[in-house]
Formats: structure tokens, sequence, C-alpha cells
């Protein structure tokens, strides 16, 4: 008599096969399985071209790069303005004083600067914003109001190389420029920048 054997526990061929074969079909079934595998994989390669492509264009060829042509080209000249508290504010005699600045830097490419003078407007507390403004080599110093021109005035003798501008001072020098208030205050402002500039020759 025959026995017939069992394996229980070993699965048949037919059976293994059709279980890996239904895993595959559920992988690729499932959204985006491998589409989301593929899409980073993509993504961080991406991402270490572009750096390493940043590096390169970055590091370049150990060159200068040239100044950008629109960027303004300004002369090693320097025109500053000492004001009261209130700055170039709008409508103020101030503004006018800039504004006559900036239109005399336009046609000449000096540099123009304002420094407000805060705290006590006083001559006392004006004189320590003027010497700040004669230290930074000032070629052309402009002052408005009061306190701010008598530290001037008080500065010009010591400073004959420095052209000094005033509204409304009082005092007369070779070196200082009195400018009055009024319509013509911004062409005086203008024209005598580029009367300072064309003289030194820049």
């Amino acid at each position: 008599m025959k026995t017939r054997r069992t394996w229980r526990n070993a699965p048949r061929k037919s059976e293994t096969g059709g279980a890996v074969a239904t895993r595959v079909a559920r992988l690729l079934k499932a959204p985006g399985a491998f589409r989301g595998r593929w899409a980073w994989v993509a993504g961080s390669t991406g991402v270490l071209v572009l750096g390493l492509l940043a590096a390169w264009l970055l590091a370049g060829d150990g060159k200068p790069t040239p100044p950008d042509p629109r960027a303004r080209q300004y002369k090693d000249f320097n025109a500053c303005l000492l004001t009261d508290d209130k700055g170039v504010t709008s409508g103020t005699t101030a503004a006018t004083v800039w504004e006559g600045m900036q239109e005399a830097s336009g046609d000449t490419r000096v540099r123009v600067t304002y420094v407000p003078v805060t705290g006590p407007q006083t001559v006392d507390n004006a004189l320590p914003f003027m010497n700040g403004l004669l230290q930074r080599k000032c070629a052309v110093v402009l002052a408005v109001g009061e306190p701010q021109v008598k530290a001037a005035e008080q500065q010009a003798d010591t400073h004959q190389k420095i052209r000094f501008v005033t509204v409304d001072g009082t005092k007369k020098a070779a070196n200082i420029t009195a400018a009055r208030t009024g319509d013509g205050l911004k062409d005086t402002v203008a024209d005598t920048l580029r009367d300072v500039v064309e003289a030194a020759g820049m």
C-alpha cells in the first residue's frame, strides 16, 4: 500500500509565483509608488547639479568682474550739507538747497550728502557735527539754519581750502558764498557747486 505524502508547510510553485506576481501587481497599481521614488531621485540630482553649477559660476576664473555700466560713477569730490533736526523735509529751506546740490551732482557727478544736527539747536551743539563734515574731507560745506551757519562761519577762517555756502549768513570771506533764501536759492547752490568743481579741474 502506497503512502501519500502531503507537504502542508511547503507552498506550491504555482502558489509562490502567484504571490510574487500579486505583490508586483499591487506595487505597480499603487498610485505614485515608483513615480514618487523616481521624482525624489531626479529632484535630488537636479539640486546637486544646480549647486555645482552655482559654485562654478561664483568661483569663475579668478578675474574681477567688470563694473556695471549702468552704475553711476562718482568723482572723488564731496559736497556736504548741515541742516537742523528736520533734515531735508519737503517745504523747508534745506530741501531747496538739497535740490540744488542734487542738480549739480547730476551734471558734475560729485557726491552729495547731508547731515542733520540732532539734539539742542545751538551753535555749541552744531560745531561737533560741522567738525565731522570737515574730517570727512568735504570740499564744499553748505549750512542751513542759524546755529549751523554760525558753526560754518567759525570754521571758515581755519579751513581756507574749503568752500562754505551759508544760507542767510552774515560773515564775508573769500571762501564763503552767502546764499539768500528765495526763488533763486536752488540755482545759486547748483551754480556754486559747478563753479567749485570746474575750478578744481574735476
